[in-house]
């Protein structure tokens, strides 16, 4: 369930990317070293406060997305019933995460173009970006049971995370005209097969039992609980 915005915070949201798209565009256009908040607030048609209330600092201008997206984040983790499935929660919380990236178009393509000309906001995007990897490994790590030094949180955070960023950087290099959505199921779909070939080995080899299951995230999931449990047993026994 995500939250509905209010009249007065949609005309703020709308402002702050108003002003990011006109300071990127002047950026381009004269250099950002060239470029002052001043200028930025007389091309958005605002005061040089208004410029500061959505952005402290000009290193921010071309950032007006990210803590709104973490913030969805943080709300999809939160909803009922997260938590059973680790593993697809991320799935469908990247899945978000890559729509809303393309629902920003303009400002997302606009920063692309400038990060790639000025390297100290590049480096910038990389540290935002972890931000989002940060994220998804604290929910697997909450909830994978591998206890505190378990290198499956970070691992399966970061292989989901390379996909993403994959597919989102090739939407990016082509203006907008790949099917990324498409291109991130297809990453999905080898993620799980790792994840499924991790779970069948962990099968013991002897006494045996087969049987058949629907093929599903959920089931997969199950048999990856039982056979850590069946582990653990041999382990104490």
């Amino acid at each position: 369930m995500t939250a509905t915005a209010t009249p007065s915070g949609r005309t703020t949201k709308r402002t702050k990317e108003r002003i990011a798209a006109v300071a990127m565009r002047l950026f381009m256009t004269h250099g950002y070293e060239n470029v002052t908040v001043e200028n930025v607030a007389s091309a958005a048609g605002v005061s040089r406060r208004t410029v500061f209330r959505h952005f402290p600092t000009k290193d921010e201008l071309p950032f007006p997305d990210h803590a709104e997206r973490r913030d969805l984040i943080r709300r999809m983790v939160a909803e009922p019933g997260r938590g059973a499935d680790p593993i697809e929660d991320v799935l469908d919380i990247t899945r978000a995460v890559l729509r809303d990236f393309m629902e920003h178009r303009e400002v997302v393509l606009a920063r692309y173009r400038l990060t790639r000309l000025v390297p100290p906001l590049h480096d910038r995007e990389v540290l935002e970006h972890d931000r989002y990897l940060m994220l998804s490994h604290e929910h697997l790590e909450r909830h994978l049971g591998d206890g505190p030094h378990g290198f499956r949180p970070l691992a399966l955070a970061s292989m989901i995370d390379g996909v993403h960023l994959t597919v989102l950087r090739h939407w990016l290099s082509t203006d907008g005209g790949t099917d990324a959505m498409a291109e991130l199921e297809e990453g999905f779909s080898w993620v799980r097969s790792i994840v499924d070939a991790d779970a069948a080995s962990r099968l013991p080899s002897s006494p045996s039992l087969f049987a058949v299951v629907p093929d599903t995230p959920s089931a997969r999931r199950a048999l990856q609980r039982l056979v850590a449990e069946t582990s653990s047993a041999d382990d104490h026994g």
